[in-house]
């Protein structure tokens, strides 16, 4: 039932989506030439890109969490999202302007980060659930200042500043496609749900049960990087979804991964979707950029959820 709730919600908000704009609806269900030209390029690529965006972006926190047993452990809470911006960074240095080239390097240096971050938290003596998320914030600062002044010594700091800003306006057609590279990885990551989340109680644990522990975290660590490059690279920095969703949906659902995994992907779309609506409506004809709404609004979230969590633990 929730599920079939969740989909209704969905397909509405899309709906939504789709006649919100300059142009009236009215115009849009005209269906000549000009109106399907502005649905073909404009408004179905931002609203497949935001779907997929939120979807992905929700299961690459919810893999995060599993393999580091942390509620509260996401892309952009991790040093992920600021270990991409820096592979963008240095792709841009070495000529790579193409998207082949830029994902490579956007891709090798958020899975080091990332992989680094884990080696940290695991050799952190206390294992308290708020201590995690602000090593990982620490560490991200480190990697931002690491991007910043590399950028200020050769003058492209204007540059770095527009990655941090998340925005769907200026997708159409034939500019995020890179985004589908994303759902091979949700199929892969809904059959390896279980094996994620038993990986997440260590290593030990894991070959107790059989279960080759390196590779596990492997594959995680990959689909997180390749989710997080591509997102970063299409449509820029979006904060707070990869760790708010996936705790109100455990809430709510419990903590079976392949059970919610599903549902935390529909509810990022669906979350993604109503601040973009949001975003659009608050001062027409012009729009707030998505990671502003995602900002204002997930933050409340996520600091009720820091809050409130040790209370329930």
């Amino acid at each position: 039932m929730k599920f079939l709730i969740a989909i209704t919600l969905l397909i509405l908000l899309s709906l939504t989506s789709l006649a919100i704009g300059q142009m009236p609806l009215s115009y849009m269900l005209d269906l000549d030439g000009n109106s399907l030209v502005l649905l073909l390029v404009g408004r179905i690529p931002r609203l497949i890109s935001i779907l997929i965006t939120g979807m992905s972006m929700s299961v690459a926190g919810l893999i995060m969490q599993c393999l580091t047993n942390n509620k509260f452990v996401a892309p952009t809470t991790a040093g992920t999202i600021d270990g991409a911006r820096l592979g963008i960074l240095i792709s841009m240095l070495f000529g790579a302007t193409g998207f082949i080239g830029r994902t490579l390097f956007t891709f090798i240096f958020t899975m080091a980060t990332t992989s680094l971050f884990v080696i940290i938290i695991n050799k952190v003596k206390t294992k308290n659930s708020t201590l995690i998320p602000l090593v990982g914030i620490v560490y991200g600062g480190i990697l931002a200042s690491i991007t910043f002044h590399i950028a200020f010594e050769f003058n492209i700091v204007q540059g770095v500043n527009t990655w941090l800003m998340g925005n769907f306006a200026s997708v159409i057609r034939g500019n995020y496609e890179l985004l589908y590279l994303s759902l091979p990885l949700l199929v892969i990551a809904y059959l390896f749900a279980n094996k994620f989340l038993i990986a997440g109680f260590g290593k030990d644990f894991s070959k107790g049960l059989g279960l080759s522990y390196n590779t596990i975290m492997n594959i995680g660590l990959i689909i997180v990087s390749l989710i997080s490059s591509t997102v970063l690279i299409t449509v820029g920095l979006i904060p707070f979804i990869g760790v708010i969703i996936p705790n109100i949906i455990s809430l709510i659902m419990g903590d079976n991964l392949k059970k919610t995994l599903p549902m935390v992907a529909i509810s990022g779309a669906i979350f993604l979707l109503i601040c973009d609506i949001i975003g659009r409506l608050i001062i027409r004809p012009f729009e707030v950029p998505i990671s502003v709404t995602v900002s204002i609004i997930g933050g409340m979230i996520f600091l009720i959820l820091l809050i409130r969590r040790p209370r329930h633990a």
